[in-house]
């Protein structure tokens, strides 16, 4: 194509992404862009005969994880209903490592590329051979698709934080492995100057996402998330789950097990984190009776009995390198056989998806998790937020699982959660996220029970409840009183430092006396009074003199003047003792 034709939709394109308020006015232009060159590019070829361009989609993954999935129909624009085609992963694969273009001849199972620099068209180089499957082709044929291009997001400083890719029907050219020879310039220049905008701009607002029992509670930090999730859902590919332990990964893995085409059949879950290495060979694809020590029956695995449904593998991490080759052949051809089976191979019509706290490239590299099984795992990759990254639904987790205990225990009456109880659980720290707050809420509700008077009522989890109950987890920490501690101490030492190099007035032994005050005034605000914060700290002699006012007033005192040093956020509590008026001594 000349630069004199390239040059209006260059313009156009950067006209709309300049007036772009959204990611998806930004991929819209810049897919109806891509459409519009590569449709007079194809029109414009004598070899490629009643050429059709069916859809383009954008897949924004920055760090390898789905963020967005946004497509369009041509010529209609209309927004794809959870339908754009999802590549296979080893074509992201090479696309990511490669920074370059790859055409997809579909019926002759055949990739070209080209070099970023713009050299010569390859056919097929070895590398190439075998990135896509039989199952990706009868899913591309299966959707009338003879023809696709992937043309890379190349994101400011190097990086490749998606791709975007055209599909076409030009059966007149089945025979042809690239129809795109003509506009790969063209379509590479629009994606890179679209690919800054649909990584800045925010998406917009997700509709309103409907709960259910499996997913009672979606906040705005995870209402994207679902759809997409249910895009997936509706793909029988495998589905990648990353998230903290305790975050929901399980949970979400069945809700998208009910929203598949497999809603109905069998969901079974396989934690690796509880097999011993030496049977999680056996528990995947089972065993008949002599196989081992032990085996003195016929067993099926988990692999047998998902058969028509969903297998939920958790902690992919813990899985040893034997068991991750026979699980990547059970993923490329569909095929396992049980230990001890003489017979022939059994077919594996199971959907997977893999739950992983870990960072699998870092296993990659480490050598303890194989590359290939990574990337035929990581085609649909998503990552759930810790609690602490969606603090907007913790308080509607907390009355969700209050409810749920009540329930099972057969209460009478309602049961709720005081506000101040709820403000508590919103400024604590979710190491262990949703699983972490369940057991809280669960421990919570004994304490509130216990205190009850009578059946009749409302149950009701005042912020002492809580408190109690989260003591308990804070004394079975790992980490002692004396570490963290020696944490603080640090801190105080690195402030010192900062400050030496001019950054403030200098810190000096004298005013790490404040942790007095500090200490006085947490046990204030514990224990809701100054007496019996006397009290729990064993100061009887001034309590019992009546000086503990004059003490407090100097303590606090000395906090005061602290905090006007060293500056920086306050918490809530602390701020309202410092603020509040003296009492007389």
């Amino acid at each position: 194509m000349s630069d004199d034709a390239a040059a209006a939709p260059l313009a156009t394109l950067v006209t709309r992404l300049r007036a772009a308020t959204s990611f998806e006015d930004a991929a819209t232009a810049a897919l109806e862009s891509m459409l519009d060159c590569a449709s007079a590019a194809l029109a414009e070829n004598p070899a490629v005969k009643s050429p059709r361009l069916l859809r383009a989609t954008v897949h924004f993954r920055p760090d390898d994880g789905y963020q967005r999935l946004f497509g369009i129909e041509h010529p209609t624009s209309a927004a794809l209903e959870g339908t754009g085609y999802v590549t296979s992963a080893n074509v992201w694969r090479w696309v990511n490592q490669h920074r370059c273009a790859v055409s997809i001849g579909v019926q002759l199972g055949v990739l070209s590329t080209c070099s970023p620099a713009g050299s010569a068209l390859h056919r097929e180089p070895p590398e190439m051979q075998g990135l896509i499957g039989s199952e990706t082709r009868s899913y591309m044929l299966g959707r009338d698709v003879t023809h696709v291009h992937v043309v890379p997001l190349c994101a400011p400083g190097g990086g490749v934080s998606g791709m975007i890719t055209l599909e076409a029907r030009c059966k007149g050219a089945m025979d042809r492995a690239a129809i795109w020879d003509d506009c790969r310039d063209l379509l590479d220049l629009l994606a890179s100057i679209a690919a800054p905008h649909l990584g800045t701009l925010p998406p917009r607002a997700a509709p309103k996402v409907t709960t259910d029992e499996l997913l009672p509670v979606i906040g705005r930090a995870t209402a994207g998330l679902i759809e997409l999730v249910r895009v997936f859902a509706a793909q029988d590919e495998t589905v990648l789950i990353s998230g903290a332990t305790g975050a929901g990964k399980s949970r979400l893995a069945r809700w998208c097990h009910e929203q598949s085409s497999r809603k109905g059949k069998s969901f079974e879950t396989l934690d690796l984190l509880s097999v011993p290495e030496d049977l999680q060979m056996a528990e995947l694809f089972g065993w008949k009776r002599g196989a081992f020590t032990g085996a003195m029956k016929d067993s099926p695995g988990t692999i047998a009995r998902a058969a028509n449904g969903t297998l939920f593998i958790d902690e992919i991490d813990k899985l040893s390198l034997k068991a991750q080759a026979g699980l990547l052949r059970v993923l490329e051809e569909r095929r396992y056989r049980p230990l001890g089976d003489e017979g022939g191979a059994r077919r594996a019509d199971v959907r997977f998806i893999i739950g992983t706290n870990a960072d699998l490239r870092a296993c990659v590299r480490a050598g303890k998790f194989r590359e290939d099984l990574y990337y035929r795992i990581n085609v649909l990759p998503v990552r759930l937020p810790a609690l602490s990254e969606r603090l907007d639904e913790l308080p509607l987790w907390a009355e969700y699982m209050l409810a749920r205990r009540h329930g099972e225990s057969g209460g009478h009456g309602a049961a709720r959660i005081e506000r101040d109880g709820l403000e508590l659980l919103s400024k604590t720290p979710w190491p262990g996220n949703l699983r972490q707050l369940d057991n809280i809420v669960r421990r919570a509700y004994a304490l509130a029970l216990s205190d009850r008077r009578g059946a009749g009522g409302d149950l009701v989890l005042a912020r002492h409840h809580l408190e109690r109950a989260l003591d308990y987890d804070a004394a079975a920490e790992d980490v002692a009183l004396i570490d963290q501690l020696w944490r603080a101490a640090k801190a105080f030492v690195g402030e010192a430092e900062r400050r030496e190099g001019g950054e403030g007035p200098p810190l000096t032994l004298e005013m790490s006396e404040a942790i007095r005050g500090l200490v006085l005034a947490a046990a204030v605000a514990r224990r809701g009074g100054r007496e019996a914060a006397f009290s729990l700290l064993g100061q009887h002699a001034l309590l019992k003199s009546r000086n503990h006012h004059r003490a407090y007033k100097r303590e606090i005192e000395r906090v005061r003047e602290f905090v006007d040093l060293v500056g920086g956020k306050v918490d809530e509590d602390l701020a309202a003792l410092l603020d509040m008026q003296e009492e007389p001594a």
